[in-house]
């Protein structure tokens, strides 16, 4: 039975800000989520078994959303990273349009402000591989038009970081208020 579930209150752990060990974990699990229990505990200052209690509780809370392998796009044939902006009439995200995420090449999908309403990450085997998604967006009804970015070279690309900038640095220029 397919009810829409919005208005009905899981049975979640109230949430609780993370902190600075939560963090650490984190950051750890980030790098090797296959990591021992007791190397974590080591890495972070915890006991195996603390340190197993504290990533039960971020995964019972949802700061943990899943655990998953990183794959090389290379060894599956997805060298092609692209970012396709796409135009539509209205309003962007329809049925039809979100049906594209179930092609693998489509990693993301967004809603964004600016000068466009949707962004997608895409990896394909080659050009011609984007091209035949491309079509497809275009037979999608509502769809005027895409911009597409192919990616050269990538020097950085990871997943959520768990970290906070405390204090950003204040461009020179803003240095001393006007007023």
């Amino acid at each position: 039975m397919d009810e829409e579930t919005d208005g009905i209150l899981q049975n979640r752990p109230a949430a609780r800000d993370l902190d600075a060990i939560d963090r650490r974990i984190l950051g750890v699990l980030v790098d090797d989520a296959t990591i021992s229990y007791a190397e974590l505990g080591d890495r972070v200052g915890l006991s195996p078994p603390a340190a197993h209690e504290r990533v039960k509780r971020l995964r019972r809370s949802g700061a943990i959303r899943n655990t998953v392998a990183i794959i090389d796009p290379r060894a599956v044939k997805k060298a092609l990273l692209a970012f396709v902006h796409i135009d539509t009439r209205g309003w962007g995200k329809t049925p039809e349009l979100m049906a594209v995420s179930q092609y693998p090449e489509v990693e993301e999908i967004h809603t964004v402000a600016g000068d466009t309403c949707m962004l997608l990450k895409i990896r394909t085997e080659d050009t011609r591989a984007l091209e035949g998604l491309l079509a497809r967006l275009y037979e999608t009804p509502g769809v005027t038009s895409t911009r597409s970015y192919v990616v050269l070279s990538t020097y950085l690309e990871r997943p959520v970081q768990p970290g906070i900038t405390e204090t950003w640095p204040t461009p020179k220029h803003m240095a001393e208020p006007l007023y």
